[in-house]
Order: structure tokens, then sequence, then C-alpha cells
């Protein structure tokens, strides 16, 4: 019984190791990312920049580049404008989502360019109503994402914390075996 007291508080103690960066909170959320006091943090790649008519926030994630845009004065959203999206010779409009006031990006060519590695440079043209502008921002990628919009780097400490749980449960498998043995005799 010891030594299942034994194994037991070694895995309670591993377990920590379980729920470190990479970890999936219930709505499928990064529980790695910095503590934010405004609500969650997103860790998807992001892109921001503003002119001092129009500002602009994306983010890549689930196969699309989601993006919003307010009046940088009044915060006010713009919603039904035409907004188009240049990265390097690729270029796509951007489809309004009246029901969340975004527009995304899902053309299959250029999402697949910024989601690799590397800092992206992009260029966003906007035409809402009578006004237009041009305004060009950076959206940096760490690591390769995924088909469900970001990434998972393979953590060596992963494998390491289950070879260590098989040894220990193996070794508790061997002692408690062995006073079998020896009450049997």
């Amino acid at each position: 019984m010891k030594y299942l007291h034994l194994l037991l508080t070694a895995m309670l103690l591993m377990s920590s190791a379980f729920a470190g960066p990479g970890a999936h909170g219930p709505d499928g959320e990064h529980l790695d990312g910095p503590a934010s006091a405004g609500g969650a943090a997103s860790s998807a790649p992001s892109v921001e920049t503003f002119t001092e008519a129009f500002e602009l926030v994306g983010h890549l994630s689930g196969g699309e580049l989601s993006i919003m845009i307010d009046r940088y004065e009044t915060n006010e959203p713009v919603l039904g404008a035409v907004l188009e999206v240049q990265y390097r010779d690729l270029t796509a409009q951007a489809t309004f989502h009246p029901d969340l006031g975004d527009y995304a990006i899902d053309d299959p060519k250029l999402v697949a360019a910024i989601s690799a590695p590397g800092a992206h440079a992009l260029l966003f043209t906007l035409v809402a109503g009578e006004e237009s502008d041009l305004l060009e921002g950076t959206l940096t990628v760490t690591e390769a994402l995924d088909d469900h919009g970001h990434g998972h780097g393979f953590e060596r400490r992963w494998l390491l914390a289950g070879t260590v749980a098989l040894v220990l449960a193996a070794a508790a498998m061997v002692v408690v075996r062995r006073r079998r043995h020896a009450k049997e005799i």
C-alpha cells in the first residue's frame, strides 16, 4: 500500500506538466497565453493597424483571417464595407458577416501563405461608402498552424512525463507482485 501511495503522489505531482503550454480550455482556447484583465486572451496570430480614420484588428484562426474594423476616433464599427487584403502577389476580397460584424478572408492560397511561420506584411484596402483608406500591418506567425488554426509544437516534456508515469506504474506493479508472492510463501 505504501508503494501505491508513492505512485499516486508521483502522478499527482506530474499532473501539472499536463496542463502546461498547449493545453486547451473548454471552448478550445489555449491556456498558455498571457492573462488578460479584460477577458480571454487569444494565442492566434494577430495583426493590428490604424490610420487617422480607421483601426483594424485581425486574427488568423480556423482556416481564415477574421478582421474587425472601426473608426479610430469613435470606435464605431465599420459595417458592410469593401475590404481587400494583399500579401505579396496574392489578393483576396473579404466576406462581410453582418451577424458578427467582422470580415473574413478564407481564400485557401492566401490563408496558406500567411499561415507559414514568419512575419507577413499585409496591405488592407478599405472602401467604406465615400471613404477609402490603405492600412498596412504585419501578421507574425511563430509556428506552423494546423487545420484548426493554431500550432502545436512538439514538446519533449510530454514524452518525458509519459515515460516517467509508465516507469512508476511498472515499478509499482513489480512491488505489488513481489509482496503477493512473499505472502504466498
